[in-house]
């Protein structure tokens, strides 16, 4: 997967709102958006990982302790106040990644999208915690997506769960399968990136 999708995940960085937030261009408001658009899909894999951990394809990375849905709340939660579901609006292309992780998470090609979030929320949790306390002061509350208390070595525990998803990939009748809903997800995540940037242009927050 990672050969296949290396090209995607610098566009990934390089488009959208990921992008602006790398230059330290986006606003409280415009983090909260793009956090609301990721939710739903991470809601989505959680709770196909919570129903299915236990079968062979899951059981190592059913891991609740780098599940993101929970703190990307609490960061609206600290940007946007209770209200946020109907403050921070829910848009296209968040509705239609969330569809894609349900659909994908009744089999094995939830694997695909484990691969695309998590290891990238591993590998890039501790430059995006710098990046938003460099634009927001040391004071900036919302940063519970990009830390992982319950993990005391974000490096191992990264290298372990690459090659636990090694071992589910190992397992399938249909790698190419798994490998192409990787690209399916990073064009999914690049979509979210590009419609948020698009709609903070619009709506400057």
């Amino acid at each position: 997967m990672r050969g296949r999708t290396q090209e995607l995940h610098v566009a990934a960085e390089r488009s959208g709102v990921v992008a602006a937030l790398f230059r330290g261009q986006v606003s409280r408001s415009g983090y909260a958006l793009y956090l609301r658009n990721l939710l739903p899909a991470y809601q989505a894999m959680e709770q196909a990982l919570q129903q299915f951990g236990n079968h062979t394809e899951f059981e190592e990375l059913a891991q609740p302790s780098i599940y993101r849905a929970a703190a990307i709340v609490s960061d609206l939660e600290a940007l946007s106040g209770s209200d946020w579901t109907t403050s921070v609006p829910l848009l296209t292309s968040g509705q239609r990644y969330a569809a894609r992780v349900e659909w994908a998470g009744t089999g094995a090609l939830l694997i695909a999208h484990c691969y695309t979030r998590y290891l990238g929320d591993l590998n890039g949790g501790q430059l995006l915690r710098q990046h938003l306390v460099r634009r927001f002061g040391a004071n900036f509350q919302a940063l519970a997506f990009s830390r992982f208390p319950e993990i005391p070595d974000l490096t191992v525990f990264g290298a372990a769960y690459r090659q636990s998803l090694n071992r589910a990939g190992s397992r399938l009748s249909d790698v190419e399968g798994v490998i192409a809903e990787a690209v399916v997800a990073f064009d999914l995540n690049i979509a979210v990136s590009l419609e948020v940037d698009a709609f903070l242009r619009r709506s400057p927050a």
